[in-house]
């Protein structure tokens, strides 16, 4: 394993140890190179972010843990090649929801008897005999297409920029702003009883 830094982990000061902080791009590289501990850095540093993206995404922590993984076997093996066109935060977001997609389209609607259904409450009932707010949001956003879905995500939990988004996305910032007024306006008529 070759250890490559460009600064040390720890520096002395005085009787203190202050922690130096190693830009993602020194431990991308130092990754690409073989560095395993400069790896288990950019998962520490970026995987609760991908995780809670592709949870919020799928709608599973089974599957969110999954994609995560998926997602860093597979920028593990793309480091040497990334070529850094984008932050190594977008390529990973992005690579997250490409694994996520896939998750999708292998998932299939699983048939339910009606009598499950007897105990679903009516749409109109009072939000405070619901789940709360934020399974309502979590509910209210599993309804929206995929498109804005990551894109609120992305905007409004990892805060993002448009561009970062839209590279995240493999679209444009135009479409990234409709995709986010679309989905702001339809949350916002899915959450209206909670205003």
């Amino acid at each position: 394993m070759n250890r490559v830094t460009e600064t040390p982990r720890d520096e002395p000061a005085g009787d203190l140890v202050v922690p130096t902080v190693t830009s993602d791009d020194s431990l991308r590289r130092a990754a690409a190179l073989g560095d395993t501990d400069a790896f288990a850095e950019i998962l520490d540093r970026h995987g609760p972010a991908m995780f809670r993206y592709a949870r919020r995404l799928l709608n599973d922590h089974g599957d969110a843990e999954e994609v995560v993984q998926d997602a860093f076997v597979a920028a593990w093996k793309a480091l040497p090649d990334f070529r850094g066109d984008s932050s190594l935060r977008t390529w990973l977001f992005t690579i997250t929801g490409r694994k996520a997609v896939d998750v999708l389209r292998k998932k299939r609607p699983t048939p339910i008897e009606d009598v499950l259904l007897a105990d679903v409450p009516a749409a109109n009932a009072d939000p405070a005999e619901g789940a709360g707010l934020l399974q309502a949001l979590d509910a209210a956003l599993a309804q929206l297409p995929y498109l804005q879905r990551a894109a609120w995500l992305l905007r409004e939990v990892e805060q993002l920029s448009y561009a970062e988004i839209a590279t995240a996305l493999n679209t444009t910032p135009t479409v990234v702003r409709g995709q986010l007024a679309r989905g702001r306006t339809a949350l916002q008529e899915r959450l209206e009883e909670w205003r």
